[in-house]
């Protein structure tokens, strides 16, 4: 049973019973299933993958929605306000260390593994190599072993810095439209916001054509030694981010067109804030580290 009480918003809201925990489960277990049968050679195995990904999509909008509609409905009082605060503070915190680790990984591969590659103990064996980031020099081979294809690295001129450009303006779009909010001046809230989604939207295009360009004109692949492993694990799991903050502020968005939010609550807008400027910072670290050094 609820806690809730007519008229009253309760101390903490405890929602009923619920089955969206055991259908997502149930939705996930056909996604693990799908993708280790996929990459296994079942052909069977991407629909099963793709009804997992509808199954749990559906199943989380569906479980989105009793939230709105419970938060809509003054159930969430200071107690469930503070709890969603640290819950998404705990949930930026692993993302911090997500892509810390890829970060150390990218930092020891130029500090330490080449390095110790072109050291005076491996000249024996891989004489002609040169110990120098990321393997791209007159004289120098691809790898020690010299199974890797030549490549070129990806310069921040001018993708890169084009969407650096791109984040740091939907940052403050998105800053102007908060501002808005708790001015109680909806429609230029959402009309910012509309732009920050758009220029996330835009990131995801400018980002897209630079890996075709990495592919087709400089053969810069995810197999380009640490360099390209590198290179795309970080830029691909940060467009991922992107992404799925672009969906957060395109949701938040639309729940301003219905009238959602007032300026002492909207702790929705401000998660989903907080988000995406974790995701501008994590592109500065980016674009100074693997575009310019």
């Amino acid at each position: 049973m609820s806690t809730a009480t007519h008229g009253k918003t309760p101390y903490y809201y405890v929602p009923a019973e619920s089955r969206h925990p055991v259908m997502a489960a149930i939705g996930l277990f056909f996604v693990i299933l799908g993708a280790a049968e996929w990459v296994n050679g079942a052909a069977w195995g991407k629909w099963s993958l793709l009804l997992g990904l509808v199954w749990w999509l559906f199943v989380l909008y569906q479980w989105f929605g009793d939230a709105v509609r419970e938060s809509e409905g003054g159930l969430y009082g200071r107690k469930i306000d503070l709890s969603y605060r640290w819950s998404m503070s705990w949930f930026i915190f692993s993302e911090v260390m997500f892509f810390g680790a890829f970060f150390t990984a990218l930092w020891w591969g130029r500090a330490h593994s080449v390095p110790e590659l072109g050291s005076l103990e491996n000249a024996l064996l891989w004489p002609d190599f040169k110990a120098v980031w990321p393997s791209l020099a007159a004289g120098a081979t691809a790898s020690p072993a010299g199974i890797v294809e030549p490549f070129q690295t990806m310069g921040p001129f001018w993708l890169p810095t084009i969407n650096t450009a791109l984040l740091l303006s939907s940052g403050v779009t998105l800053t102007i439209a908060h501002h808005a909010l708790v001015a109680n001046q909806r429609a230029r809230c959402i009309g910012f916001m509309w732009i920050t989604v758009l220029l996330g939207a835009t990131f995801l295009c400018v980002q897209g054509y630079e890996y075709y360009h990495a592919y087709t004109e400089l053969n810069l692949k995810l197999s380009s030694g640490i360099f390209g492993s590198t290179f795309f694990m970080l830029t691909g799991f940060h467009g991922l981010h992107v992404f799925i903050g672009m969906l957060m502020l395109l949701f938040i968005t639309l729940r301003l067109m219905k009238g959602h939010f007032t300026p002492q609550r909207h702790f929705g807008f401000e998660g989903a804030a907080w988000y995406w400027h974790f995701v501008d910072v994590v592109w500065l670290g980016l674009y100074l580290l693997v575009y310019w050094l």
